[in-house]
């Protein structure tokens, strides 16, 4: 464990460490990733000029540093992003440390560490086979270190062939082995783990900061035939309460309605909904659901929320309507959607009088206002201007531009002056259909709010004031690059042929179908999926499970064996039939190999009585040991050994009076 380590598996191994840390760049501070490379660069340095390493006390003032540096950026060493930062700074000291083989298996063992720990950020496909790679580089090292005589290259191929062959051993073992759900330990938490495009608050212009965000939200696929575009509305959560600017949920959300159920017609839609990581427990489901399973659960808005950890993606099985009454309104939904600010302005009481809000059936009022949107210059932007203390007022009577946001609250707003219960829903709208996948993608770009009116005998009923202005914002697909295109302002859209943009467009959806494909069967296959797919093949208990599992090892276990060691044998033995085949000839000569003599014996009794063919059989000896018992030959020296049997002559005849 003490041998010495050569220059050319050092330079390997450093080489090797800095592609794994290298995504972690995105990760952990900069600080910190510098102070890794400054010692990276210092071991490669002294990989050449050894007298450059850092003697005892100056490792440990390093050690000091790389230590201050963790406390300063972490406040500690818990936590997800600072016990990566922990094995980057650990990794990087060790390397100043190598000085015989044990040090190098520690530093591999750290590196492996160090890349496992990249799918605590990043689980897609891409990084899985990054990661991949660098372990196989990883593993040629250890190859390397312990086979001198090999190159990097053979190394590497060698770590390939093993990986390889250990590929059906871990298919197995993925798809078998019981699934157990971890622990969630706070301290290992963070904040930043899950990102998600909606708040709890809703004000005018919110959701349209995220009209020009490409991030995946969910995936949605559908079993039978799609909703179309306009009734892709995903439902989440629902604002009751404003103070003139700002809405929020009502805490009146955990009652349940065992009285009045909601009554369902029309087309059912059976979908699985493939959910992001969020930093919420809100489900997007179609509007609006009637089915779900554990752990989904409905409150008392119609929005479904999980009670299972937010933070990494889910997979859900939902039906839902088009079609729906949600029945009668309770007390408490008409104390809360009936709720205003202290004070409206004479001017809005004045626009709803006009528009028959205080006299006319409440159908009657939301088409009015519809057509007042519609007819007086009202337009619908990105890019809203800025909005004073009274957004509402400004947006309707001054500005008169805005995303859904405004619209949907400026209706909320007209209704309840008019005394009708109305209330906002958040969620999303729309989605991009994945031909290749066939799944509709759901971006931050198709964030929406619309709203909802109480209506005697039809209970809740959505109204998307949006449509009034702008109709295709529903009935169309988002075009999530053209609207980004359309705002930049420091940037010139790029004009592609449309070849080219159906050959992008085809690529695209071919991507996003296998990292949906990862993400459902790989990254989610979580106790639920285990249960769901062996049960679908006859394997419903855990006993019948672990059967297979022992069963299904020992069978490629010794396939595996048995081709490991039918290739090893056939070498071997084609290197017996070669040196057996010089020893005939010897024996035709009168020297016959004992069966209890080695080979180097025997070699050194034929130098000794048959001088002439000396050279010659040494050298098919040394060949054949070689092949026989050194860590690795090349094939060559195989071809080598069958020539020289080949050509061996034997002239001289040994006498029988030569003592053996």
């Amino acid at each position: 464990m003490q041998q010495s380590v050569n220059q050319r598996s050092i330079v390997f191994l450093l080489c090797s460490v800095g592609l794994i840390t290298l995504p972690h760049a995105f990760h952990v501070p900069l600080p910190i990733f510098t102070f890794f490379f400054v010692l990276l660069i210092w071991r490669f340095i002294a990989v050449w000029n050894p007298a450059y390493l850092p003697n005892q006390w100056l490792v440990f003032l390093l050690l000091l540093s790389g230590v201050s540096l963790l406390v300063i950026m972490h406040q500690g060493v818990f936590g997800r992003d600072a016990g990566t930062a922990v094995f980057v700074v650990a990794l990087g000291l060790k390397l100043l440390e190598i000085k015989s083989q044990r040090d190098v298996y520690l530093i591999i063992y750290l590196a492996f560490i160090v890349a496992a720990s990249q799918f605590l950020y990043l689980q897609n496909i891409l990084m899985a086979g990054y990661t991949l790679l660098v372990c196989i580089s990883l593993l040629g090292t250890l190859i390397c270190i312990n086979s001198s005589s090999v190159s990097n290259i053979v190394s590497l191929k060698i770590a390939g062939r093993i990986l390889l062959q250990a590929l059906p051993l871990m298919i197995i073992l993925f798809v078998f082995f019981p699934r157990v759900e971890a622990p969630r330990w706070s301290f290992l938490e963070d904040d930043n783990q899950a990102t998600s495009g909606l708040s709890d608050t809703l004000e005018p212009g919110a959701i349209s900061q995220l009209g020009l965000s490409g991030e995946l939200v969910f995936r949605a696929k559908f079993t039978g035939e799609l909703p179309p575009n306009t009734e892709r509305y995903w439902r989440g959560p629902v604002f009751s309460f404003t103070d003139g600017k700002k809405w929020t949920q009502t805490k009146n959300t955990h009652f349940k309605r065992h009285l009045d159920k909601v009554i369902f017609s029309g087309k059912a839609y059976q979908y699985q909904l493939l959910m992001e990581p969020q930093t919420k427990n809100w489900v997007f489901g179609l509007e609006m659901p009637a089915a779900y399973e554990w752990p989904l659960q409905e409150n008392g808005n119609h929005q479904l929320r999980t009670s299972e950890p937010p933070g990494k993606r889910a997979e859900y099985k939902i039906t839902s309507y088009a079609q729906y009454n949600t029945g009668y309104i309770t007390k408490t939904e008409l104390s809360d959607n009936l709720q205003l600010p202290n004070t409206v302005e004479d001017r809005i009481d004045e626009l709803v009088a006009r528009l028959g809000g205080f006299d006319a059936p409440p159908e009657i009022f939301i088409k009015n206002v519809y057509a007042h949107f519609r007819h007086n210059d009202f337009y619908y932007t990105l890019m809203p201007p800025l909005l004073d203390e009274n957004p509402i007022e400004t947006f309707l009577f001054d500005t008169r531009a805005g995303f859904c946001g405004h619209y949907a609250t400026a209706f909320v707003y007209l209704m309840r002056v008019a005394g009708i219960p109305a209330r906002i829903v958040g969620g999303y709208q729309g989605g991009i259909y994945n031909e290749t996948g066939g799944f509709i993608e759901v971006r931050q770009a198709n964030a929406h709010a619309w709203s909802e009116v109480w209506i005697q005998d039809k209970g809740w009923v959505r109204y998307d004031p949006t449509t009034a202005i702008a109709p295709e914002r529903v009935e169309q697909d988002v075009n999530i690059e053209q609207q980004i295109a359309n705002n930049a302002v420091s940037f010139a859209p790029i004009q592609l042929d449309s070849q080219t943009l159906s050959l992008l467009k085809r690529a695209r959806n071919l991507w996003s179908s296998v990292d949906y494909s990862w993400h459902r069967w790989i990254i989610n296959y979580d106790r639920r999926q285990q249960f769901s797919f062996l049960s679908g093949l006859g394997i419903d208990t855990l006993k019948s499970m672990l059967y297979w599992l022992v069963s299904l090892v020992a069978i490629v276990t010794l396939f595996l064996a048995l081709y490991i060691f039918r290739k090893q044998s056939q070498a071997l033995d084609k290197a017996q039939i070669y040196y057996a085949r010089a020893c005939q000839k010897l024996a035709k000569a009168g020297l016959i190999k004992q069966e209890t003599e080695g080979a180097n014996d025997f070699a050194l009794r034929v130098s000794t009585q048959l001088p002439d063919i000396a050279d010659s059989f040494t050298h098919i000896t040394q060949l054949y040991v070689q092949i026989r018992y050194a860590r690795k030959t090349e094939k060559s020296a195989l071809e080598q050994l069958g020539s020289c049997a080949l050509a061996l002559r034997v002239t001289t005849k040994y006498t029988k009076n030569t003592k053996v």
